[in-house]
């Protein structure tokens, strides 16, 4: 059950990888034009739901592992809250990302969400980071 859990942990950590890309791509939104930002901004909602069923099979199947292991209490705390912020900055860039996809459909000028966008998409990657440097080194 330990390895198709780890398989299925693995699986997860690599459908979170969204949060790699994400600033990257959304670093190229200024440079598109009007419909194809809002081809990229429809893209990234799904990619980003797609990061967010990730998450969530990180936190169950993660959640059977360190039942299986010996982790220190804190480090586990400070595992759930990285994972509860990266959920939390994932779930809010899918409203500008919205607002994106609504206003280039009218023509409209969509530069304050495209910056949201970028803005929360760096601090997504920065997280995951985190996330995975607590995973390789836990105390």
């Amino acid at each position: 059950m330990t390895t198709f859990m780890l398989f299925l942990h693995v699986l997860g950590a690599t459908g979170m990888g969204v949060y790699v890309v994400l600033p990257f791509v959304a670093g190229k939104f200024k440079q598109l034009s009007t419909p194809a930002q809002e081809g990229l901004a429809s893209g990234l909602l799904t990619a980003g739901r797609v990061g967010q069923f990730g998450l969530v099979l990180q936190l169950l199947t993660g959640g059977y592992l360190i039942s299986q292991g010996d982790y220190g209490t804190s480090w586990m705390i400070t595992i759930i809250v990285l994972f509860v912020a990266l959920g939390a900055v994932s779930g809010i860039v899918q409203g500008p990302l919205k607002r994106i996809k609504t206003a280039t459909a009218s023509n409209q000028d969509a530069s304050g969400a495209i910056s949201r966008v970028q803005t929360l998409s760096v601090l997504a990657v920065l997280l995951f980071l985190v996330i995975l440097w607590m995973m390789k080194n836990p105390w």
